[in-house]
């Protein structure tokens, strides 16, 4: 076992690989082909995907081109923010399915409780159309776990207070000093993983003197000591890369960040100040 294919355990048992390999911003086509065979050739075993990404088709080519059998790899793909109808949802998930070309999914999220471009408006009882649909998915065993995306603690109360199914993830922005802290803890005390998009900042964080400083103590770079970073809170961190050197150094996370240092990282304001957060975020 390695750290790429060490698991959290959702809480409906199914176990995920506790670092995922994250293709947001990688375009369809050979960009996202050679870096996702590249990211499954370096070791991961955990593809995070979304239909508005729009690199399905080469996220599935390269799952198949890879010779690994389906069962070993850990696909997630993302409902589109503003499909909250059961039609749009059915429909979706199945041109999801056909793009990657498989069976079925390993977990599912709603991208967001809201259209993009209307962050903070409430749309519980699309949501929960949504989410009752998708349930249906999961009792169907066509997706063997579903979530949420961009969630914070009203959408997932709204959710926990409607039926059975409690999510399985909260995808969210996450990177150091920039962690989320009440939907963090809210998530975490409802037994829903937390995963994390953006667990570089998109690149922004990396000319951060004080986290070069810590990482400079560990001999390692600043990607590599925000991703473990994000392991040791107990969180799925989602790097994305599109060379092939950076995706292999980020799979070099076998050290840890001392006590102290975690206090530090976990104290520290937002090491990406200027990079975009949605208002949710908090």
């Amino acid at each position: 076992m390695t750290v790429l294919t060490d698991t959290f355990t959702l809480n409906n048992g199914v176990k995920i690989p506790q670092v995922g390999f994250g293709t947001w911003q990688i375009p369809d086509g050979p960009k996202a082909y050679d870096a996702v065979l590249w990211a499954l050739d370096a070791g991961y075993r955990h593809i995070d995907t979304a239909f508005v990404y729009g690199n399905e088709k080469s996220v599935g080519k390269a799952l198949k081109d890879s010779g690994l059998p389906r069962e070993e790899i850990f696909v997630t793909s993302k409902l589109p923010a503003q499909i909250k109808d059961k039609t749009g949802v059915q429909e979706h998930f199945k041109r999801t399915l056909d793009n990657l070309d498989i069976a079925a999914l390993d977990l599912y999220l709603i991208h967001a409780p809201w259209p993009w471009g209307q962050a903070g408006t409430r749309f519980d009882k699309e949501n929960l159309v949504a989410w009752d649909t998708m349930t249906q998915f999961y009792a169907d065993h066509q997706t063997r776990a579903i979530g949420v995306s961009n969630f914070d603690v009203h959408d997932l109360q709204n959710l926990l207070d409607h039926g059975d199914v409690v999510p399985a993830v909260d995808q969210i922005q996450y990177y150091i000093g920039a962690t989320e802290p009440k939907n963090t803890a809210f998530a975490q005390a409802h037994g829903i993983l937390v995963e994390a998009y953006s667990p570089l900042a998109t690149g922004d964080l990396l000319n951060n003197a004080a986290v070069q400083a810590i990482a400079k103590h560990y001999a390692v770079s600043v990607s590599q000591l925000a991703l473990r970073f994000v392991l040791q809170n107990g969180v799925l961190p989602l790097p994305k890369a599109t060379s092939r050197a950076h995706i292999e150094a980020n799979t070099k996370l076998d050290f840890t960040i001392n006590d102290a240092d975690m206090q530090a990282l976990n104290a520290m304001a937002d090491a990406a100040p200027a990079h975009t957060h949605n208002v949710t975020q908090k």
